[in-house]
């Protein structure tokens, strides 16, 4: 098996390297940020990839659809410091076979490769919730952090969580300007006046936890 590993901290590349090269006999090509993985994806013959979703420029979800247009066949496992109630939805829906949290156990892990390997979807039992409440909900009850664009709601969560306009900008390799823009769909489409407006939202919907 050909893997790629795609996170922007070496130590957690280390880390799942070793686990897979154990459990699978695989070789494992590494990644810090997107424009690396497609590179790899170029020149080898994948069979699967652990991406995460906060990288250096291009999120893992942008990266995800460009996988999933150009390489449908290669499963994907995010694997991300984020809960999946903040990003494992999106996850799924630009095509990843499965969500985990970095948080999970290494025998979590190995089950999770192992399911999307085989061609099914790896979900959490509290996931399939998520997507049985959706299902009875229908559209009308999403709630309203879920209209915004996947680079819009990246920018959300960061004001959520407190960082301001010039860190999300370095964070994020944007201008101030670019953020700034984000910023201002985000509070019209939400119908939100600040950022500490913003920063209760997060809070009182549970997008805080990472």
């Amino acid at each position: 098996m050909n893997a790629i590993i795609a996170d922007d901290h070496s130590f957690i590349r280390m880390a799942l390297k070793q686990i897979i090269q154990k459990e699978f006999s695989a070789t494992v090509h590494e990644a810090e940020e997107g424009k690396q993985v497609l590179n790899i994806l170029r020149s080898h013959d994948i069979n699967l990839i652990v991406l995460d979703i906060s990288m250096p420029g291009r999120n893992g979800i942008e990266v995800m659809k460009d996988i999933n247009n150009m390489y449908p066949d290669i499963p994907v496992l995010i694997l991300s410091g984020y809960s999946e109630d903040q990003y494992a939805m999106r996850a799924l829906k630009a095509g990843a076979s499965g969500y985990l949290t970095k948080d999970t156990a290494p025998q979590n892990l190995v089950e999770a490769i192992n399911t999307i390997r085989n061609g099914d979807q790896y979900i959490t039992p509290k996931l399939a919730q998520k997507l049985v409440k959706e299902f009875k909900g229908g559209f009308d009850n999403k709630p309203l952090h879920e209209s915004l664009s996947d680079r819009e709601y990246e920018v959300f969560c960061l004001i959520g969580f407190g960082l301001t306009i010039s860190e999300i900008a370095e964070k994020q390799l944007l201008s101030p300007k670019t953020v700034s823009t984000y910023r201002a769909r985000i509070l019209k489409k939400m119908n939100i006046k600040n950022n500490a407006e913003i920063m209760k939202y997060v809070i009182e919907n549970g997008l805080l936890d990472k």
